[in-house]
């Protein structure tokens, strides 16, 4: 065997391993504390109590008590090439991956407490580019909450069918958003995948807030996810703030494209708010859904009031909504009318 200076080269070949298995490892763990330092994640959570009356119609549910409770964990970092990227992950028990309330073990199994989740592409330059996991919206149905802060929500008794309709959203959409241009304006337009024997949809929305206290928006967008069901969407929204008082309205119609008169679909909206502080806050509100191609149904027509007291993390309102013709039926009975009180500490953290 070869010596070379009293160390045998099997002896010098195994010192080499060993100074690359060091080297590696020091490598890996300067990547990780890079990665580490690349981006956090934080927590944002809320939590709320509410007492409940809906009454005066068959279905007189009484007082109940509920609670809602959601965490938000949101991860950003900065990578070399100065490209943005951001994650996005809810929990909410309360919630499945189409937003409707879970409530049953089964359901609590298989779809809670994972809510929606996204990740999103981003630079001053490019603008961004987001893909929703679950839970998003198309660019137009994300602006379609009606002036009133869609008080047809509000467990009337009011069926999926009658629901405000929109244009189509699923797992895997992508929606792409326009860098800023010109101050106080911005643009969206969302890409929703075919569904099986069906077409795609796209969807766009523009807003302008270039003018102090004002707001503008349009949007539109396509719902072709199911095969002979394609229909269009448009919304148009505006709100003015002028001191403690701000006003708004808005407008949403949805023009199905086969021969069933109630896929088409009209709701306006306007509301009034007064900020008597900066803690109080009043506000009255309408929507009104119709179908104007049905002759058989009566216009649906929510009215509520509700005024509000904001302290650090914590909010105390209260809130008094009125429906008529939730059944959308135009002879009198029992569920024609529905009215419904709250009260509501919620707190955010």
């Amino acid at each position: 065997m070869l010596i070379i200076n009293n160390i045998t080269i099997k002896q010098r070949i195994n010192n080499m391993n060993k100074l690359k298995t060091l080297g590696f490892s020091a490598l890996a763990g300067s990547l990780a504390l890079t990665s580490a330092y690349a981006g956090e994640v934080t927590v944002a959570g809320g939590a709320s109590m509410t007492v409940q009356h809906i009454g005066n119609n068959a279905a007189n549910s009484g007082k109940t008590f509920k609670m809602g409770n959601q965490l938000t964990f949101t991860g950003a970092g900065e990578l070399d090439n100065g490209m943005n990227v951001k994650i996005s992950f809810v929990l909410d028990q309360g919630d499945d991956s189409t937003g409707a309330a879970v409530t049953d073990a089964a359901s609590v199994a298989s779809n809670g407490p994972f809510d929606s989740h996204s990740i999103t592409v981003s630079s001053d330059t490019w603008g961004s580019l987001k893909m929703d996991g679950e839970g998003g919206s198309s660019a137009q149905a994300a602006v379609d909450t009606t002036a009133a802060g869609d008080l047809w929500d509000n467990s009337l008794g009011i069926t999926t069918s009658e629901d405000p309709k929109a244009s189509a959203g699923a797992s895997g959409m992508l929606t792409y958003s326009l860098p800023s241009v010109v101050d106080g304006f911005a643009a969206n337009i969302s890409y929703t995948p075919k569904g099986s024997g069906a077409d795609s949809s796209t969807a766009f929305a523009v807003i302008y807030t270039g003018v102090e206290g004002l707001s503008l928006t349009y949007a539109s967008g396509e719902s072709n996810g199911t095969a002979g069901s394609e229909a269009d969407a448009q919304t148009m929204k505006a709100s003015y703030a002028y001191g403690p008082i701000t006003v708004g309205y808005s407008e949403t119609e949805y023009d199905g494209k086969n021969t069933s008169v109630d896929e088409d679909q009209e709701v306006t909206s306007y509301s009034i708010s007064y900020s008597v502080t900066d803690a109080i806050s009043l506000s009255y509100g309408k929507d009104e859904i119709s179908e104007p191609n049905d002759t058989d149904d009566a216009d649906i027509e929510v009215d509520g009031i509700s005024a509000s007291y904001t302290a650090g993390g914590m909010t105390i309102s209260g809130s008094m909504v009125t429906g008529d013709n939730v059944d959308m039926s135009t002879s009198a009975n029992a569920n024609d009318s529905v009215e419904k009180w709250a009260l509501t500490a919620s707190f955010a953290f």
